[in-house]
């Protein structure tokens, strides 16, 4: 029996052309402002220095910056550059720059799910706080009350087995009893493989029943007991 969902957000929950064609090129135009305007607050200081570490370059402003927008540009899961993103993006939502982008028939089953008493988690390779801001700042309003619990990957790599186990861990039950929502295949196989029930999210383009894990076109058609 299913107790908790944990779900992606890109292209599952929400759109990637939202993630794609507004939040990256978003934080991409105002990262050099905002680095050079916040290198000596505490956080952002830490962060810079743990990019220049992972790309083994020499912790010089200038150069953390042309390397983090590689990464943009690479669409590269760096965790510090996930985390630096989530701080752009706070302004832009708080401007009124953007909304974050939920598909209609997530919110309307994520409601039902946490109504019927499940627990809702999500897990994302952008860091939580960006993770939050998407889910507070939408046309439907603040969505975070839904969410029982964040992850990214400081937990680690979502093509990694070991990381749904920390989740399933973490969150205090069998694995048998979580089930995990993706667009990406090779994340659907880890977490199956970690002992989770999978759902394959196809928002364009026709579903193949033949498919390792069972697929859909929207949360409508989620059926959970069809899992077992």
């Amino acid at each position: 029996m299913i107790k908790a969902v944990v779900t992606d957000i890109e292209g599952t929950t929400s759109s990637l052309s939202f993630v794609k064609e507004v939040l990256f090129p978003y934080a991409r135009a105002h990262l050099a402002d905002f680095v050079r305007s916040h290198e000596h607050d505490a956080a952002v200081k830490t962060l810079l220095e743990d990019a220049a570490r992972e790309a083994g370059v020499a912790p010089v402003t200038g150069q953390i910056i042309t390397q983090l927008q590689a990464w943009i540009d690479e669409d590269n899961k760096a965790t510090s550059l996930k985390s630096l993103q989530g701080l752009i993006w706070e302004a832009g939502y708080r401007q009124g720059d953007f909304n974050g982008h939920v598909y209609p028939d997530a919110v309307e089953n994520l409601k039902a799910w946490k109504a019927r008493g499940l627990d809702l988690y999500v897990y994302s390779s952008g860091s939580v706080y960006a993770q939050k801001l998407l889910f507070a700042h939408t046309e439907y309003g603040d969505l975070t009350p839904l969410f029982s619990g964040y992850f990214d990957t400081h937990i680690g790599g979502k093509r990694e087995t070991a990381a749904y186990a920390k989740i399933a861990e973490q969150l205090g039950m069998p694995a048998q009893q979580i089930i995990f929502l993706s667009d990406i295949k090779e994340e659907l196989d880890a977490a199956r493989d970690a002992g989770f029930a999978t759902v394959w999210l196809i928002r364009e383009g026709l579903l193949d029943p033949k498919a390792e894990h069972r697929q859909v076109n929207s949360f409508d058609a989620i059926d959970f007991e069809a899992l077992y």
